[in-house]
């Protein structure tokens, strides 16, 4: 189960980025992925609240070492199978009488989210695509859950505790949103500030026959040996006949003394 390590949590549903051709959009949902206790097989509980504050709930265990084993709910599948492609990527297929009936992909993509792809059937036979986009989060369900799926008819209480943490999970997201977004402008200039450094690196470690003032803009280019050399003369000035490897970059001396690509 060392595959599906990264997929354990509680994962919070953001409703307005999914992508439903069949069904229609939650108000909410919570998808739980635990380990069994023997560490051979996962559990999957899934909850969600409509627009009309009705919840439904699923709930399976699946042995994921990539061989068929018997599902529980034979009411729509008999069969069932779980291919663990990577450490971010498993997949899940349920058959009915032979017959691939849905496939269930679930991928952790580079910002951290959960990307939940069902690829199914209607009841008419027609294929259809529903995507759903999750942040993991510890959290509690606000509402009964079901092993049979059933409807669930919340109770007023279940409504208050619904509304109530529909709003924390707004404000939190908002806060969290906002954070993400400050680090993410941290990461880019702690990449730019690296570039700048590397290239620094380079040039002062190239030919200099003169003494570069801030702010000025000069040329970077390699020569035959694979030196560097900086030069204030630009590619399209050298007379023909002069040598150069390759024309590196256009750059300009800073304040701090590290050079930035123009």
């Amino acid at each position: 189960m060392i595959s599906a390590y990264n997929f354990i949590g509680s994962w919070q549903l953001f409703p307005e980025k999914g992508i439903y051709e069949t069904g229609s959009r939650p108000k909410s949902g919570i998808c739980i992925i635990a380990n069994s206790n023997d560490k051979k097989s996962i559990s999957i509980n899934t909850s969600w609240v409509t627009l009309e504050n009705q919840a439904f709930a699923s709930q399976y265990e699946l042995v994921a070492d990539g061989a068929m084993h018997a599902f529980t709910d034979i009411d729509w599948a008999d069969m069932v199978k779980v291919d663990l492609i990577s450490t971010i990527h498993f997949e899940i297929f349920f058959y009915k009488e032979g017959n691939d009936v849905l496939q269930v992909i679930n991928e952790l993509l580079p910002n951290g989210y959960l990307k939940i792809t069902q690829k199914g059937f209607t009841h008419e036979q027609k294929a259809y695509i529903n995507t759903e986009v999750y942040h993991k989060q510890m959290s509690v369900l606000p509402y009964a859950s079901s092993a049979s799926g059933a409807l669930v008819k919340p109770t007023e209480d279940g409504i208050i505790r619904h509304k109530a943490l529909s709003a924390m999970e707004e404000q939190t997201n908002m806060q969290l949103d906002q954070i993400r977004r400050q680090i993410e402008l941290l990461a880019l200039q702690a990449q730019e500030i690296q570039m700048r450094k590397e290239l620094s690196m380079i040039i002062y470690n190239a030919k200099l026959s003169f003494s570069p003032v801030v702010g000025s803009v000069y040329y970077l280019y390699q020569n035959n040996d694979d030196s560097h050399f900086l030069s204030m003369i630009g590619p399209d000035q050298w007379r023909k006949g002069d040598a150069y490897k390759n024309f590196i970059a256009q750059v300009k001396l800073l304040a701090d003394h590290t050079w930035a690509e123009v």
